[in-house]
C-alpha cells in the first residue's frame, strides 16, 4: 500500500513524498491521519545527523539514520482494524505514537498517513475536546513524566531548567502536586506561556544564581530539560541536601557526570525516557482534565505537504516558534 510520510531523505533534507506501507495484521489499527505534532528538539537531532537512535548520539563511522519517517504522534481517525483488535471501532478519533513503513532506515515513523499502528499504541480520544489537544500526547507525556518523577509535598519548590515544550509541561506538572515552581528560560514569549502561579525567569538577562537566589537552600527538585549539565551543577551546589534531580534534556557526548558530586550532596537521580502505557493514560487524562495545557504552546500549523517550511521555522534560531503541527486534513 502506498501512504504519504515526512520522510528525511539526507541531512538537512525534508520532502513530503509516497511511502510503502505494510500490509495490517491482526494486531494492528489503520488510521488516517488528521495532525501530528513535531518534537521539534528530537526530531531536529535527527535531521541535523546528531544521533543514531532515541539515546544514542552520532559517532564518527556510523550509519547516517536516512531516509526515515520523522516523528511519534499524531492524530486521526481510524479506517480499518485487525481481526483481533478490540475495544475500537471504525471512525473512533485516536492518538497513535509510532506506525509501520517499509524501505527506510528505521520501520517506523511518525507523520505518516494511513498509519498502520500496532493496537498497544493508539489511545482513544474523548469527543468532547479538540483532538490537537492530544496530537503531541507522546512529548506532553515526558514533561508530565520529568514533574512526576520526584517526590512532592505540598510547597516543596522545584526549578525546571528550559521554557522548552517539555520544559513547560513539567512545569504544569509539578505545580499541579503543589510545588512552587521556577523556570529558568531564555525566552520572554515562552516563558510568558507559563501558568501565572509559576515563576519565570530569564537567564539570559539574570545569572543562575541571582534567578534562583530566594529559594536558595530551599528548592529540592531539579529538572533538566535542555541538557545543560552547566546549569545542573550550579543549581545543584544551590540546593537542598536530599534534593532529586530529574535528566531529561538530550546530552550527546557530554552525557557525563560526577557520581561523587551527587554523593556529597545526597542527591537522587532520575532519568526518564521514551513513554509507557501508565503515563501516557494519566497524560491523557490530565489533558482532559484541564491541567496539563498544550493547544496554547501551538504556535504554527501547516499542511503536511509545506513541511519542509515547517523545519525552515524550526531550524532557524533567529525565528520564535514553540508548538509547530501538520494539518494533513
Amino acid at each position: 500500500m502506498i501512504g504519504k510520510a515526512v520522510v528525511f531523505t539526507e541531512k538537512l533534507k525534508v520532502a513530503y513524498q509516497d511511502v510503502s506501507i505494510p500490509t495490517l495484521q491482526d494486531d494492528e489499527i489503520m488510521i488516517d491521519i488528521e495532525h501530528s505534532w513535531i518534537s521539534n528538539g528530537t526530531e531536529s537531532s535527527f535531521l541535523r545527523g546528531e544521533r543514531t537512535d532515541g539515546e544514542t548520539p552520532f559517532r564518527d563511522g556510523d550509519p547516517l539514520p536516512f531516509p526515515q519517517v520523522a516523528g511519534y504522534q499524531k492524530v486521526g481517525r481510524i479506517t480499518l482494524m485487525g481481526n483481533n483488535v478490540q475495544g475500537f471501532a471504525i471512525g473512533d478519533r485516536v492518538f497513535a505514537t509510532i506506525s509501520k513503513v517499509n524501505n527506510m532506515f528505521f520501520s517506523t515513523g511518525g507523520h505518516v498517513s494511513p498509519a498502520v499502528t500496532h493496537e498497544s499504541q493508539v489511545w482513544k480520544l474523548p469527543a468532547e475536546i479538540d483532538p490537537i489537544a492530544y496530537s503531541g500526547l507522546v512529548l506532553t507525556q515526558v514533561g508530565y513524566n520529568c514533574g512526576i518523577c520526584p517526590p512532592v509535598k505540598a510547597g516543596d519548590y522545584a526549578i525546571v531548567i528550559g521554557d522548552g515544550m517539555v520544559g513547560q509541561w513539567a512545569a504544569q506538572t509539578l505545580l499541579h502536586r503543589g510545588a512552587h515552581v521556577i523556570v529558568l528560560g531564555r525566552h520572554d514569549d515562552r516563558l510568558a506561556l507559563l501558568p501565572e502561579a509559576i515563576t519565570r525567569a530569564n537567564v539570559k538577562t539574570s545569572s543562575i544564581q541571582e534567578a534562583v537566589q530566594a529559594v536558595a537552600g530551599k528548592f529540592s527538585i531539579i529538572v533538566d530539560t535542555v541538557g545543560s549539565l552547566t546549569t545542573v551543577t550550579e543549581l545543584i551546589s544551590l540546593a537542598q541536601s536530599g534534593c532529586h534531580l530529574v535528566s531529561a534534556g538530550f546530552l550527546g557526548e557530554d552525557g557525563r557526570i560526577d557520581i561523587q558530586m551527587l554523593r556529597t550532596k545526597n542527591v537522587t537521580l532520575h532519568c526518564p525516557s521514551g513513554w509507557n502505557q501508565q503515563a501516557m493514560d494519566e497524560t491523557l487524562q490530565g489533558i482532559t482534565e484541564g491541567w496539563l495545557q498544550t493547544t496554547s504552546l501551538v504556535t504554527h500549523r501547516f499542511p503536511v505537504e509545506h513541511a519542509k517550511k515547517a523545519w525552515d521555522l524550526i531550524l532557524d534560531p533567529k525565528q520564535t516558534k514553540l508548538g509547530v503541527i501538520l494539518d494533513w486534513i
